[in-house]
């Protein structure tokens, strides 16, 4: 079934009382998540949702939660260090703070993708457009890293308009159909869903 197909489906699935997501579902075949090493950054046409991101800066910022080079020292609590990753989508930092960043948050950071990288939140001088510019190519982008054989995002709101759902998955699945070894041969199926229904199998084209 198309993806239009798809979406007028879902709609006819019960009505809950909150705002359901659209999940998207990649899942992929002749993939080594070890050796093929599968981290994308994808832009997308329609904002999802606003990220919540902080900054590593030698300076405290007004545009986002900060953590200075002087209070590194307090994430070596790994419950602390483990509570930060779980309450932030992306981490920026200061260029010259980077191998401190790496020393003292890379294990947890690492793993998890939300290593700041050059294309999106390592900063030469974080001053206030800097951080702006950033923030929002951060809100209009998807970090996607492959740690299984299954690809599993948020690509909008039910209340979302259809077109910009159809806009979003069709740039997603094109980001990592393009990252993939051999592009659509790794694509087993791909599959969309509510946050409370069972999935449905797409045609992509």
């Amino acid at each position: 079934m198309e993806i239009k197909q798809a979406l007028d489906e879902l709609k006819k699935e019960e009505k809950r009382n909150f705002d359901q997501s659209i999940d998207l579902i990649i899942n992929l075949k002749g993939i080594d998540v070890k050796k093929d090493n599968i981290n994308v950054i994808i832009p997308v046409p329609h904002k999802i949702k606003d990220k919540n991101v902080c900054g590593f800066f030698t300076k405290k910022s007004a545009l986002v939660k900060t953590i200075t080079d002087l209070e590194f020292s307090k994430y070596k609590d790994k419950k602390e260090l483990k509570n930060l990753v779980k309450e932030f989508d992306f981490f920026i930092s200061e260029a010259k703070l980077m191998p401190s960043v790496a020393t003292n948050f890379g294990k947890v950071l690492g793993p998890t993708g939300k290593m700041p990288s050059p294309q999106l939140g390592i900063l030469p001088n974080p001053d206030d457009n800097a951080i702006k510019a950033v923030l929002e190519k951060i809100n209009s982008s998807l970090k996607i890293k492959v740690k299984e054989a299954s690809v599993k995002v948020v690509v909008g709101k039910q209340s979302m308009k259809e077109e910009n759902l159809i806009d979003n998955i069709n740039a997603i699945y094109n980001g990592v159909m393009n990252a993939l070894p051999i592009k659509k041969d790794n694509i087993k199926n791909v599959m969309v869903k509510l946050t409370m229904s069972k999935p449905i199998v797409v045609e992509m084209k």
